[in-house]
């Protein structure tokens, strides 16, 4: 008698068994939406823009930073009331002669298509009420912090730190001596979208292009690495220069 009871209750032991072991990958595998570079931290913001400045997505990363780069060097050399006018201008331009050419071409074709940007004219892109107060209340939450900071150092509550801040303070007077704003923001986004893949990519010692004699110690540089930092520094060269 004992025999039946038991293979009447393998089944059930087997199965919950199975659904332990079956339970067990998805558990150690981690949420579907975890981005590899940040951990356990979900794809979102920051996932984002990992990807961008390591270039995941060449032609996502290349239009931003060719867009972003286009746009400081044109504040560089005019105005913000001419940049921002030319780029509504430009925007115009493209939109008035597709419309036309459209228009143009349903009339010789006796077409009834319809406007041309009727798909996106449909797109609601209306803000809720809800999104707008979570905006505000994630962005209170930074102001908030930023004015007790300003209180703190102002108000000399820590005297350390509000020379380290007089200090760099002075010292940035030595530097807007030398760039402007726009030029220190130029630098930047050239460091960022270029040190992090050249970072990434040669982080390695053994695929480094440059490698150390073992006798001598005379770092010697290969033909690449000259290649591929000459661009950066010929435009580092030129925004010195201007």
């Amino acid at each position: 008698m004992a025999e039946p009871s038991a293979a009447t209750q393998s089944p059930s032991v087997s199965s919950s068994s199975s659904g332990a072991e079956s339970s067990a990958p998805g558990g150690g595998s981690g949420s579907p939406g975890a981005c590899p570079a940040l951990g356990t931290k979900s794809c979102g913001s920051s996932c984002a823009v990992h990807d961008l400045i390591f270039w995941r997505d060449v032609k996502k990363t290349g239009f931003v930073f060719g867009t972003t780069l286009i746009m400081l060097l044109s504040l560089a050399a005019f105005s913000v009331i001419s940049v921002v006018s030319y780029l509504i201008l430009a925007l115009l331009s493209v939109t008035i002669s597709f419309r036309v050419y459209k228009s143009v071409i349903q009339a010789v074709q006796k077409s009834e298509e319809g406007h041309p940007f009727k798909a996106y004219l449909d797109v609601d892109i209306t803000l809720s009420s809800e999104a707008f107060h979570n905006y505000v209340n994630a962005a209170m939450v930074h102001i908030n912090r930023a004015l007790k900071l300003i209180i703190r150092l102002f108000l000399v509550e820590d005297l350390v730190d509000s020379l380290k801040l007089a200090v760099f303070m002075w010292l940035m007077t030595y530097v807007g001596a030398v760039f402007n704003g726009i030029t220190l923001l130029i630098l930047a986004e050239l460091l960022v979208f270029s040190i992090p893949i050249v970072y990434e990519k040669y982080k390695d010692p053994s695929k480094t292009p440059w490698n150390r004699k073992k006798k001598g110690r005379i770092s010697t540089w290969k033909p690449e690495t000259q290649q591929l930092l000459k661009p950066h520094l010929i435009v580092i060269t030129l925004l010195l220069v201007l």
